[in-house]
């Protein structure tokens, strides 16, 4: 009888013992296994096995068996390193990082159907793309030449060549036998890179992971990567779980972007992992960026990090658009629209070009209103205002998807004369349409383009110049490429500039010059109007200037200063329950049980370090400052009361070493019905 240890996609940081029956020869890690679990002891879990006991606690008669699923290949060692290392350095339990990682088929035990076609002729004779520059030809040279792992931060300005870059690289890992994987922030941007990764390497086996793809198609994805016939794989967050025998380099496409950082479950950073997992396999990664997080640029200034940059744009005609703010203090504005920037559209449209009017707020209105009595229209499940979408006839909640019928009269007091508030994209298309009624305009948010097929005709529309006029949101801000686009108009910034969010000024000065850069990117000029009340503020200067390098170095003054990332470490804890006093309470009692520490002990190492805003009292426990519980600012969501408590340290290490003796210490706490609690390292919100 052989004793196995099973990992189970259960809440609790630990293994369980089970017995196989029969005489089966080789070695089983890595195996999926269907187990019976719970006082029924029906075999209905799945489960993978990770290590081979000799002895067990439990009595060998007390011990089950397990069942190999047949058909199934085992998952390798490295693969299973990789989610040991996330289990660890996350906090995580192994069994839920192993079932999170899985495809949902195979987690559900099943394989799936054959493909009746291949998924490529194998091999790789791609066409050349474009002479690269000498700039990007520098790039090149040195991420094909690198000896192992290493770190390369690309940063280069909109339109510079970094996709070009990237698939010269690949070129020649492919060339070499092995294969990459290339991780993009979203699964708008998938497609299209997808297209032109298959047309640059027709004979290429290419795959794409994100939670667009069906679960059998996933599945094959998965299968194919992991017995090497994939050649490239190209996916969002979750790809960076994809198993690659013949991995020879990773790519990652707008690093700074935050929809790398998983917010729910296992809250992983695909980046950080992406960079943990270069160096397990010890080959080269490539982060790509025009705007770099401030970790990656401190690294790449402290020399952790090789900086290659790409000053100019690729195609020889295209200049960087030039960048002018609008000074709004004293204008009159046409919901939101000022006379400059009603000018210059006009002017795009008597030259046959298309404009751009960015406002990263969907819907019509953020808030409906009555003036005679106050009331505003407020989710009754979250801390928010339902936000009126008048081409829905709705008021809806964008954070848990509550709607309700617009009332005909204030609920209150019966006015009939309720306000719109603010302003959104359905309102400045509304606004525009009535300016310029011989323009074809097109509005693109996630209400237009909610499916990808409506995504896909909408960029046709834009491609074919059957738009002249686009009202957008962040799903404009990257990785597009519009000839006939001269003009972003900016609507609406200011709010970023002076948020409690101590991230907000690197996220405001990133969205603004991505989306500036979808300006003038051929042979046309490109313009950028940024409509403000604070004309003078330095993030406004830098934009002007294309000067990141400038604003990157004063925002690392300030958080070097402050203490915070990536100068400091932090973690954060959250607890959620039906009444916030709950979530409060477990949390004051979390922190009666933290350990003080003695000497620091070593503990996993990632690059990176996202981190949450401090708030001012906190408690010291051997060089670990623990911040007092307070609610979140959306402090109530579906229902649900939230709170927090954030852990900093000065060392990783350390921070690391104290958080895993202090969840010893809250697994064996007794919460109340209802309350659920997780860590989050190194979060992003809070």
């Amino acid at each position: 009888m052989r004793l196995l240890q099973v990992a189970l996609d259960v809440p609790v940081p630990r293994l369980f013992d089970y017995r196989l029956d029969g005489e089966i020869d080789g070695n089983l890690v890595g195996r999926l296994v269907r187990v019976p679990f719970g006082t029924s002891g029906k075999a209905g879990k799945i489960g993978v096995v990770v290590g081979e006991i000799a002895h067990s606690d439990q009595p060998a008669e007390k011990l089950k068996a397990v069942e190999l699923l047949s058909g199934l290949p085992p998952l390798p060692e490295e693969w299973l390193e990789l989610c040991r290392f996330c289990a660890q350095y996350y906090h995580h339990p192994l069994g839920q990082v192993l079932s999170f990682a899985l495809p949902p088929l195979l987690r559900r035990g099943k394989r799936p159907r054959e493909m009746k076609r291949k998924l490529g002729a194998g091999g790789t004779a791609p066409p050349p793309g474009n002479a690269p520059t000498p700039d990007q030809l520098a790039a090149i040279d040195a991420i094909t030449g690198a000896a192992g792992f290493q770190t390369f931060l690309l940063f280069g300005v909109t339109g510079s060549g970094k996709t070009e870059v990237y698939l010269r690289a690949i070129e020649a890992v492919l060339a070499r036998g092995g294969q990459a994987l290339m991780l993009v922030p979203e699964i708008a941007l998938t497609p299209q890179l997808e297209a032109r990764v298959r047309s640059r390497f027709p004979a290429a086996r290419i795959v794409s992971a994100h939670s667009g793809v069906a679960d059998a198609a996933r599945a094959r994805a998965f299968l194919a990567a992991l017995d090497g016939s994939a050649d490239i794989v190209l996916g969002t967050r979750l790809s960076v779980f994809m198993p690659l025998p013949r991995l020879g380099l990773i790519v990652v496409d707008e690093e700074h972007d935050p929809s790398f950082k998983q917010q729910e479950g296992l809250r992983y950073s695909a980046r950080d992992v992406a960079i943990w997992r270069a160096r397990q396999r010890d080959v080269p990664i490539v982060l790509g960026s025009a705007t770099p997080s401030l970790e990656s640029f401190h690294h790449a200034q402290s020399g952790r990090y090789r900086l290659l940059e790409l000053p100019e744009r690729a195609v020889a005609a295209a200049e960087l658009p030039t960048v002018a703010v609008v000074d709004t203090r004293r204008q009159k504005l046409q919901d939101g629209l000022s006379q400059e920037l009603i000018l210059a559209v006009g002017e795009r449209l008597k030259r046959n070009e298309q404009s751009l009017i960015f406002l990263n707020r969907r819907g019509y209105a953020p808030v409906l209103a009555c003036p005679a009595c106050g009331w505003i229209s407020r989710c009754r499940r979250c801390a928010a205002n339902l936000v009126l979408h008048l081409a829905d006839k709705c008021l809806r909640c964008h954070h848990c998807g509550l709607e309700a019928m617009i009332p005909r009269a204030c609920p209150d007091c019966g006015n009939l004369d309720l306000h719109p508030f603010g302003r959104g994209t359905q309102r400045l298309e509304e606004r525009l349409g009535t300016l310029f009624p011989e323009a074809r305009i097109l509005r693109i948010d996630r209400d237009s383009a909610d499916s990808p097929k409506k995504w896909q005709a909408l960029l046709d529309k834009i491609h074919s110049g059957e738009a002249d006029i686009l009202v957008g949101t962040q799903m404009l801000a990257k990785g597009h490429d519009f000839p006939k686009l001269t003009l972003v108009g900016v609507v609406g910034a200011d709010a970023a500039l002076f948020a409690a969010d101590f991230r907000a000024p690197e996220r405001l000065f990133s969205q603004l010059m991505q989306v500036g850069g979808r300006s003038g990117r051929h042979a046309l000029p490109g313009e950028v109007l940024i409509q403000t009340e604070y004309p003078d503020h330095p993030l406004y200067r830098a934009l002007a200037d294309h000067d990141y390098v400038a604003f990157a170095r004063e925002q690392l003054a300030e958080r070097e200063a402050a203490g915070f990332p990536p100068f400091s470490f932090q973690a954060m804890l959250r607890a959620e329950a039906p009444e916030l006093a709950q979530a409060l309470d477990f949390l004051q009692g979390a922190v009666s049980r933290a350990p003080t520490l003695g000497p620091p002990t070593p503990s996993p190492a990632l690059a990176g370090g996202e981190t949450a805003c401090a708030v001012p009292a906190m408690k010291d426990f051997s060089g670990i400052l623990l911040y007092d519980p307070v609610p979140m600012r959306l402090f109530r969501l579906k229902n649900r009361e939230r709170a927090q408590l954030l852990v900093e340290a000065k060392s990783r290490p350390r921070l690391h070493a104290f958080l895993d003796a202090w969840l010893a210490e809250l697994y064996g706490l007794k919460t109340p019905r209802g309350l659920r609690w997780h860590l989050d390292v190194d979060p992003l919100e809070y």
